[in-house]
This record gives structure tokens, C-alpha cells and sequence, in this order.
């Protein structure tokens, strides 16, 4: 039975990964939300704000991933930089447990996204199952999706690998038809700036932060190849460029789709909440090339989401995996298929549990996983690639994070405006709370049982 996991991702194979969760389902959804965060156009500085604080906390990532190329991400920079055999134990434990509450609902949310794009195809599945009033054929397809992602995943890495790219190439195709029905109808006179757009008012740093946190979440998935450490060809070269390039490439996609989306579709429409705000780049597709080009992009936007899921799936599997081996979570979750060598376990673990969460409401839900996974990893990485430079001066850097400690320090405060701008925050902080007081609980009393930190000074 394989015991380690093998080198076999190139830079090409990381960046893949990399968009592909980044090009989610996600700005299908919400880019009529970021526009009703802020009441028009300039909502576009929500775009422009969550890819700095992408770059800057990027940097941190790449300077951690390349210093630390091992399976399981955030769950190995957390360990070493708060001390392996001391508080490190603690919170590297902590991001494992809020991980099997915040990826399976990440995955789901995938899921429910490609199910309703297929609901714009195909409004039947809409409906409620006969004699279930609360379960609609979304639901069930959602799930079923969940699953056979799963199946697919269940192989070895170089059949994924190829994979991947066909997958790829349909995320390529989805963008690239948004932007070209957008710049070939584009209407400037649309792009008009409602009165009072850039007052510095209470409300509008509200409207930013909300439109910020949204932006910053279909952000997100930069990191991926740093949880695949462990299976990155030159990884000190190969894991700093992936982050960074695929910032770049996405930042510029994402400001290209939303000017085409608002040359075409009146804001106040996206405001307002007409059918702009569902399926936003299928209204714009049939506004401009007819029914039949929208029913295509719309498949194509499914296959967007599918490829997402995947590579989401894939992604945090290996970060159980990496806690299990490492004797800081359930053992079984160490197991590695006997004939591919894939953390099977851990897969199945997280793909089932996401299709049961297909099933559920995630508006609210998904808020509070945002202000967990900030608290609970993105601050604490934030300030602990500063205590590594300190604590840690001669640990070899295959690549070091420019201007320090700026990017840290600007990510930081990115992250916490995006928190406590928003008007239901305590209600978010309560969720998290409960995440966090709960697997506190959980590793203070098997950390008790073992004998480790805190505990570690009593067995003597």
C-alpha cells in the first residue's frame, strides 16, 4: 500500500486547479448581489478591492506553500508556525474541524448552483417532489452531482490530470462567451453612476464591505495548489507562480465579465432583482444572441460549476488526510487507496457529507463559514507569516513575499473590514463561535486522554 503521496503537478496542471475553483458557479450568482450591495456601477470597486486583498494575502500563501510544500495547506503552515508540539496541535486541529463543516457546504453550494442554472434549462426540475412540499428536483440533483464527482475523483491522479483539463477547457469557453456577447453589444449609455454613488457615508462603506465579502468569496480558491504541496513538481517555483498567476488572470476576467454584464443589462434591473438577478449571463446571452445561445450558456455555465466542484473536492480532501497522518485527527482519515493512492477516506467523508448538505438553505449559513474561515485561518496565517519570519529567521524560503510585512498587514485589514462592516455580523459571530467553542472542546479533551498540549507537562 503507498504510503506518499507522488510529485506529478506541473505549473500548468497547478494553475488549472487553481481557476477552476476561483471560477466557480460563484460570479454566475452573485454578481447581481455585488451590484445590489452597492446600488449601481460602482460596485465595481468591490471587484477591484477583493483582488488587492487577493494579491496581498496570495503573497502569503505563496511564501507559506513554498516554504512548506506538504498536503493539507493551512492545516501544516498553522502547525509549524504556532509550534508543532505546542499551540500549533490546537489550531491546526481547530482548522481541520471547521474545514468538515466549511468544504462540504463550499462543494454543496457548487452543487445547488449548477442546479439551478440546469433549473433555467429545464424549469420542471423547479418543482416540489409529489407528496415532499419541501424537496424540489434541484435538491435531488444537487446531490446526485455531489456523488458522481465523487466517482470520478475515485482514481488515480494522472487519470484526474487529464480530467482536469477537459473540465478546463469548458471553464475557458463559459468566460470567454460571457465577454465576447458583452463587449459586441456593449451600451455605454447603461453604465451611468446613480446620484450620490461615491459619497463617503456610513451606508456606503457598508455596501462596500458587503460587496467586498462576496467578491473576496468567488475570490478565493488561489490557494488550491498549497493544500496539493505534497504532489507539486519544483514546488518552491511551481506553488508561487500558480497563486499569483492565477490572481492575476481571474482579477482581469472578473472586471472583463462584469463591464460586459453591466453594457448590457441595466443595473438598476440587477438592483431590483429582476431576472437579471438569477441567471444573469443567460438573460445576457439571450439579449444579445437569442434563446437558443442562452440555453448553450447556461449548460456551459453547468459545466463551469461541475468543474469547480471538482477541483474543490479534490482540493480539501488532502487536508484531513494531512492532519490524520500526522496523529492530529481521526486515524482512519491517514488511509490511502491501495491501488491509485488517494486519501479515499477522506474523500468519501467530505463528498457524502456535501451531497446531504445539498439539501439545505445556505444563505445564511454560507456567511458565517466566510466569517469562520477568515477568524480561524485566513487572520491567523496573516499574522502567523510574520511570527515565522521572527521566530524562524534561517528557515529556507524558496520564495519570499514582496514589500514585507505590507501584504500581510493590508490582507489583515481587509479581512477584518469585511467582517465587522457587515450589519448581521454578531450574527455570524455566533455561528462561528459555536464551530470554534465546540472543536476547542474536542481537542482539549482528546489532547487531555493523550497527554499533549497543553497537557504535554503532566505525563511527566
Amino acid at each position: 500500500m503507498p504510503s506518499q503521496l507522488k510529485r506529478q503537478l506541473s505549473l500548468g496542471n497547478a494553475v488549472s486547479l487553481n481557476m477552476m475553483n476561483m471560477i466557480g458557479v460563484g460570479p454566475f450568482i452573485t454578481l447581481p448581489l455585488v451590484v445590489a450591495a452597492m446600488g449601481g456601477p460602482q460596485a465595481m470597486l468591490g471587484w477591484i478591492l477583493g483582488a488587492l486583498i487577493a494579491v496581498c494575502d496570495g503573497l502569503v500563501w505563496a511564501e507559506l506553500g513554498a516554504a512548506m510544500p506538504e498536503a493539507g495547506g493551512s492545516y501544516t503552515f498553522l502547525r509549524e508556525i504556532y509550534g508543532r508540539n505546542g499551540a500549533g496541535r490546537w489550531a491546526s486541529f481547530l482548522y481541520i474541524w471547521q474545514l468538515g463543516f466549511s468544504a462540504p457546504l463550499s462543494i454543496a453550494s457548487g452543487c445547488i448552483g449548477l442546479s439551478q442554472y440546469a433549473a433555467y434549462l429545464w424549469p420542471s426540475l423547479g418543482n416540489t417532489v409529489a407528496g415532499m412540499s419541501h424537496l424540489r428536483y434541484t435538491s435531488l440533483l444537487a446531490s446526485g452531482s455531489c456523488l458522481l464527482i465523487l466517482a470520478l475523483l475515485y482514481r488515480n491522479l494522472s487519470t484526474i490530470r487529464r480530467l482536469a483539463w477537459v473540465l478546463w477547457s469548458g471553464v475557458l469557453l463559459t468566460i470567454g462567451s460571457v465577454i465576447l456577447a458583452g463587449v459586441t453589444h456593449f451600451h455605454a449609455s447603461q453604465v451611468v453612476m446613480p446620484a450620490g454613488a461615491f459619497h463617503l457615508t456610513p451606508a456606503f462603506f457598508q455596501g462596500l464591505g458587503a460587496a467586498t465579502l462576496i467578491a473576496t468569496y468567488d475570490y478565493w480558491g488561489y490557494y488550491t495548489v498549497c493544500f496539493l504541496g505534497g504532489e507539486v513538481r519544483d514546488p518552491g517555483r511551481t506553488i508561487p507562480r500558480a497563486v499569483l498567476i492565477s490572481i492575476a488572470i481571474v482579477a482581469v476576467l472578473y472586471l472583463l465579465m462584469n463591464i460586459s454584464v453591466l453594457g448590457v443589462i441595466p443595473w438598476q434591473e440587477l438592483v431590483k432583482g429582476g431576472d437579471g438577478r438569477y441567471a444573469v449571463v443567460a438573460v445576457l446571452m439571450q439579449r444579445t444572441f437569442g434563446v437558443t445561445a442562452a440555453r448553450v450558456l447556461a449548460a456551459l455555465v453547468m459545466w463551469t460549476a461541475f468543474a469547480s466542484v471538482f477541483s474543490l473536492l479534490l482540493t480539501y480532501s488532502r487536508a484531513p488526510y494531512a492532519a490524520a497522518l500526522d496523529g492530529n485527527y481521526f486515524r482512519s482519515f491517514a488511509t490511502l487507496h491501495p491501488r491509485h493512492g488517494f486519501p479515499n477516506v477522506s474523500l468519501i467523508a467530505l463528498g457524502v457529507v456535501a451531497a446531504i448538505f445539498c439539501f439545505f438553505d445556505l444563505s445564511h449559513v454560507i456567511a458565517a463559514l466566510v466569517a469562520i474561515r477568515i477568524i480561524l485561518q485566513y487572520l491567523l496565517q496573516q499574522v502567523g507569516v510574520i511570527l515565522l519570519r521572527i521566530r524562524r529567521p534561517e528557515m529556507p524560503r524558496p520564495f519570499r513575499l514582496w514589500f514585507y510585512p505590507l501584504p500581510p498587514l493590508l490582507a489583515l485589514a481587509g479581512f477584518l473590514f469585511i467582517v465587522f462592516s457587515r450589519p448581521d455580523a454578531s450574527r455570524e459571530f455566533v455561528y462561528a463561535g459555536v464551530i470554534a467553542v465546540t472543536g476547542s472542546l474536542l481537542y482539549f479533551a482528546r489532547a487531555y486522554r493523550r497527554r499533549e498540549w497543553p497537557f504535554a507537562s503532566q505525563a511527566k
